[in-house]
Formats: structure tokens, sequence, C-alpha cells
């Protein structure tokens, strides 16, 4: 199995505040990788720099053997390799669901009307949608807004999809569905970074789990391990508080 994403002692800061504070990861092609850890761990700027949604203040990425940080990287074309996905949908409220899934493969990687289309319907119709694709954003749920926007992710074939907290904006009952959505893809063998509250669903999906703490990896490991049997005190007291709070 090849390393698919890197990074190499990675610092994020904002202003004289860090985030980051040199992470170093490595991603194999087809593993699931889940992001754990208390708010203001860094998951979700972690996440922003992998995909170059925030330049990094120090150290690399790699793609592909490919250092993506460097000055000279052409970013949209780097870009255009991620699939993002954010906890807040970010679907275009004035096109409707199909405009939607087909704008980035039409406009970013030129593919006929006819071609996205076709490859949109096949996938509405995959997640219990198929009749929908005429719908303004509106119309939907949640959980089916929260659906379509992961299907938007996929519909440009990315080579790594990144999930920021994907069900932490719905409702409970709407979870089920979008996390049967994640748990298919990661079935399929696609390439997935995620961070997430739903340590349970990590443990049946991730095949590594990355507990940040302070901008820091703190553990990483196995999820059966690092949930069953962690390693560093720090993580012993986060998992004590999600206990606590019946998450776990």
């Amino acid at each position: 199995m090849s390393v698919l994403l890197e990074a190499r002692n990675v610092v994020k800061a904002y202003g004289h505040t860090p985030v980051l504070r040199g992470i170093d990861l490595s991603i194999d092609e087809g593993q699931v990788v889940a992001l754990v850890g208390a708010s203001g761990s860094g998951k979700s700027t972690l996440l922003r720099c992998l995909s170059l949604l925030e330049p990094v203040s120090d150290g690399q990425v790699f793609l592909d053997g490919e250092d993506i940080t460097d000055p000279s990287a052409r970013t949209d074309r780097v870009r255009s390799k991620f699939g993002v996905v954010f906890q807040a949908f970010n679907l275009f409220p004035h096109l409707t669901v199909m405009q939607n899934i087909t704008l980035a493969p039409r406009r970013v990687h030129g593919r006929s009307r006819v071609q996205a289309e076709a490859r949109g319907r096949e996938l509405l119709e995959r997640i219990g949608l198929g009749g929908r694709g005429s719908d303004y954003p509106d119309r939907l749920s949640g959980g089916q807004q929260q659906r379509v926007a992961i299907v938007r992710a996929i519909a440009v074939e990315p080579r790594v999809l990144i999930l920021d907290e994907v069900t932490s904006a719905l409702d409970p009952t709407l979870v089920a569905g979008v996390l049967a959505l994640v748990r298919e893809l990661a079935g399929q063998g696609r390439t997935i970074v995620m961070a997430t509250h739903e340590l349970g669903f990590a443990r049946q999906v991730a095949d590594r789990l990355c507990v940040l703490g302070e901008g820091t990896i703190i553990e990483q490991g196995p999820p059966a391990q690092v949930l069953g049997e962690p390693r560093d005190a720090r993580t012993r007291a986060f998992l004590g508080q999600v206990a606590d709070s019946g998450r776990l």
C-alpha cells in the first residue's frame, strides 16, 4: 500500500496564536483516518491545511509524492484532487440538487453536461434521493442536504475525501443516514480523512484513529487499541470526558 497524503512537521498559526504545533501524519491510499479530540485541538485546521484551504505556516504537505505546499504548486489543480465536506452543508441555495452536484465536474474537470448528469443521477439513486435532482436545497431535510454535499464531493472522483464533523449540525435522527453513506464509501476503498465526535462510528469504519490535543497528535493507532487501551494520559482524560457526555 502506497502513501497518498503526508504531512511533515506542519505548523499553523494565526498571528501569534499557534493552532498546529508540528503535525506528522502519513495516510495510505484507501485508508480511512479519523481525527478526534476536544474542541480547539486543531482537527478542522489540520483538514484545511491538508487540502490547501489554509496555507501552512511551516512544514510540508505531500500528495502522491508532490510537495503541494511548495509556492510553485498550482493550488487550484491541487484542490481539485480533494473532495471536502463541512458540517454546514454549503450547498448553493440558488442551484438545484443536480446543478450543485454537476457544477464542479463540468466547470473544473471539463465533463460534458450529459456525462455529469448521468453520474449525478447514479449517485442520487444510491443515496435514496433519485427523484430529487430538480429540487432546491431548501426542500430537503438537513440529513438529505448533507448526503447531497457528500455526493457533490465524490462526483469529481477525488483522490482524498475530507469530512469535517459532517454530522455535528444534524438532528440526531438524521445522523444515521449520513454515517451509512460514509460507511459505504469507506467500504469502497476510498481514502478518507475525517474529523468526528462520533467515536463509536470511528471505531467501526476507521483504519486509524488520531487523537489531537493542543495542536499535536498525542496518540494514534487502530481504533480498538486507542479507545480500549489508550497509552497516553491525555487520551484517557479525553475519553473520560466523552464517556461522561454519553458519546462513546
